[in-house]
């Protein structure tokens, strides 16, 4: 039996020429990572096909009409990592679009914790595997202070912030960095799609998957 959920997108990438969506589930607002196996791989563009309800016509898939679309999923079974515990195993269903939230409904969906995950950049994966630390969710979305956006010496780009007194300094994904970066100047206000990613060279990195 499917499990179904609609979710709002709230971050979304391409990644070795596939997919990465994520999103809260629009009742319970609990994230969701819809992934293509039980290691939490990437989604091909059959894999998430759309169907907008509204207009009744199959399209490309929602990385392409952007962020805040409400989707609904049929997934085949939830297959928690210990540093991703929201995958989703999607099903071979196209998703249906059901129209979408507007920007100011952004704040309805807002994570509260006490920390971005510590205090740096970065997590051992040797912590978490051996449940030294515990990742109850590997996604937020927050109101931060303070946001500079900018490329570094090796024309990387980062976000630094304030949240709750703490600073940060973080990769960005976010493919609309440098249009943010030119319509915006280097500092704004905003919110923060933030994700801890997989296991990297024994690490699982804090990134900036969107800015809103």
């Amino acid at each position: 039996m499917h499990i179904i959920k609609t979710i709002v997108v709230l971050a979304k990438s391409i990644k070795h020429g596939k997919y990465c969506f994520a999103g809260k589930d629009i009742n319970s607002k609990e994230w969701i990572r819809p992934v293509s196996n039980i290691n939490g791989a990437e989604l091909s563009e059959k894999q998430c096909k759309c169907t907008n309800v509204q207009w009744q016509s199959q399209g490309k898939p929602p990385y392409n009409s952007g962020l805040l679309k409400k989707i609904e999923i049929k997934f085949l079974q939830h297959a928690p990592l210990p540093n991703q515990p929201e995958n989703y195993i999607v099903s071979d269903a196209d998703w249906q679009q059901k129209y979408k939230i507007e920007k100011h409904e952004i704040q309805n969906y807002l994570d509260e914790p006490n920390t971005i995950w510590g205090d740096n950049d970065r997590i051992d994966y040797s912590l978490i595997e051996n449940n030294i630390v515990s990742i109850q969710q590997s996604l937020y979305l927050v109101k931060v202070d303070d946001l500079t956006l900018y490329k570094n010496e090796e024309d990387k780009r980062r976000a630094s912030f304030c949240y709750k007194e703490k600073n940060y300094d973080l990769s960005v994904t976010d493919p609309n960095f440098d249009n943010i970066l030119k319509d915006n100047g280097q500092n704004l206000e905003g919110i923060l799609c933030i994700s801890l990613g997989e296991n990297f060279n024994g690490y699982c990195y804090k990134i900036v998957a969107t800015i809103f």
